[in-house]
């Protein structure tokens, strides 16, 4: 990657420090692509005075490669860099070698030979083993003393510091880059499934309201037409909550300049439709039984089907909870549709709903009054390592391993809402046998199963 501009202005910075310590000739040189077997040309990045880059003799600086260690080797100068004409002496010579971080002994034992050495100071970037380029710093009329090369060091070890953080900052732009334009292009295809998705909703829901109306009241199949309706009346709200969220997600996608990418992600956060805003949780309320209704129709139709048994005792005079409805809704269809799923054909589900006083002393939840809903299956039951990652997003544990569908999301989702409605959820597993009905107690085998209860706090 090229050097961006605010590392070329660090190097200049650097560079008049140099200068400042008496140097007639600096510049910092950058390796282009090592390429295995053969020579990485220096690039000069920062030079004074700048008519010192352009000479053929500066041109031919080169770092060789070395195949057989991470750490390579100190570059050869095959031409000093050159001075202004002024200031150049005759006769002098390039060392044989250049020094490394800490000035090293020439081969070259004559004092005069030492004695050039000393005006010429190339230092190595280098980078946890990896030469990135050089520092090279020279003067005519004197040689370097020790704390002006402990100096000069020192701002090499800063170019070499500032490249690696150069280097990293503009990959990670580019990865960026390349992340927005895969993100762009997954809104666009979703917003084509989406309009897609939007003719069969329409047609199912009407050909729910054309078979409920064909149906006498008296006829059983009459509750699943409605069903059928009221799913698909579900479906059509959150397609319009999802498209909302997609188009908030857009709008975060592509910020004007200025615009803070924190502020406007939680943003969406707080506008997600698996959110609720503090005011609704406070003024929210409905009745459970209302609420479990529909879900019920739509369970007991499942549930025959699959030839499982659904049994419910739900006290009909609770008082209403806070709780907002549709969340509700969302919440206990996972909990039934999970239910549903992980319970062998054959067995049992039980629905049990239950009204806690003030007074009474659950460990699960301190705020009472409260109601509590638990949803109980027969199904095997959850591993005991699973139990405490059950609530995290896309987490299925063993029930991965199972030819079973699942995203791992659901429950993530329930107890998110439950909170927000200022409630909790808790899981038995085995089965706990307080939530079973009591008149059925002795169908169900108390040591497989599991049971979710749920906690919403009274509406005062």
């Amino acid at each position: 990657m090229p050097a961006s501009s605010e590392f070329v202005k660090l190097c200049r910075s650097q560079v008049a420090i140099a200068v400042s310590l008496g140097a007639k000739f600096s510049a910092v040189y950058l390796t282009q692509e090592l390429v295995e077997g053969s020579e990485a040309k220096l690039v000069p990045i920062a030079v004074y005075p700048e008519t010192s880059a352009e000479s053929e003799e500066n041109q031919g600086l080169r770092l060789p490669s070395s195949e057989s260690s991470t750490v390579k080797p100190v570059p050869r100068l095959l031409a000093p860099p050159v001075l202004p004409v002024e200031e150049s002496t005759a006769g002098a010579i390039a060392p044989e070698r250049l020094p490394s971080n800490e000035r090293g002994s020439n081969q070259c034992q004559g004092p005069e030979n030492v004695w050039q050495q000393r005006r010429q100071i190339v230092t190595p970037l280098i980078h946890e083993g990896t030469v990135m380029g050089l520092l090279v710093s020279g003067r005519q009329d004197r040689p370097w003393n020790e704390p002006e090369e402990a100096q000069i060091q020192q701002i090499a070890r800063t170019l070499a510091l500032a490249c690696i953080l150069d280097q990293r900052s503009q990959w990670m732009q580019q990865e960026l880059g390349a992340t927005r334009q895969i993100q762009a292009q997954v809104y666009d295809t979703m917003h084509n499934l989406l309009h897609q998705f939007k003719s069969p909703l329409t047609a199912l829901r009407t050909f729910g309201k054309l078979l409920a109306r064909r149906l006498v009241p008296e006829d059983k199949n009459r509750n699943v037409a409605f069903s059928i309706v009221r799913e698909s009346d579900r479906l059509q709200e959150l397609l319009g909550q999802f498209d909302r969220t997609v188009d908030t997600g857009e709008v975060n996608l592509r910020l004007p300049s200025g615009t803070s990418e924190k502020a406007t992600s939680l943003e969406l956060i707080r506008h997600s439709p698996l959110s609720l805003s503090p005011a609704t949780n406070l003024k929210d309320s409905c009745f459970v039984i209302e609420v479990l209704k529909p879900l019920l129709i739509s369970a007991e139709a499942i549930a025959s089907e699959r030839h499982l048994k659904l049994l419910a005792d739900i006290p009909a005079d609770l008082p209403p909870v806070s709780a907002n409805d549709r969340a509700l809704r969302e919440v206990l269809s996972n909990l039934i549709d999970n239910a549903l799923k992980y319970t062998p054909a054959g067995r049992q589900i039980y629905i049990k709903v239950r009204y806690e006083a003030a007074d009474g002393d659950r460990a699960g939840y301190s705020q009472l009054p409260a109601i509590a809903i638990a949803v109980s299956d027969t199904g095997s039951g959850i591993p005991p390592q699973d139990l405490e990652h059950l609530f995290e997003r896309h987490y299925r544990g063993e029930k991965a391993q199972t030819e079973i569908p699942g995203t791992g999301l659901g429950l993530a989702i329930a107890r998110d809402l439950v909170r927000q409605m200022q409630g909790e959820i808790e899981v038995f597993s085995p089965v706990n046998p307080e939530w079973l009905p009591s008149a059925e107690t002795h169908l169900y085998p108390t040591d497989r199963g599991t049971t979710f209860v749920v906690w919403l706090p009274v509406n005062k």
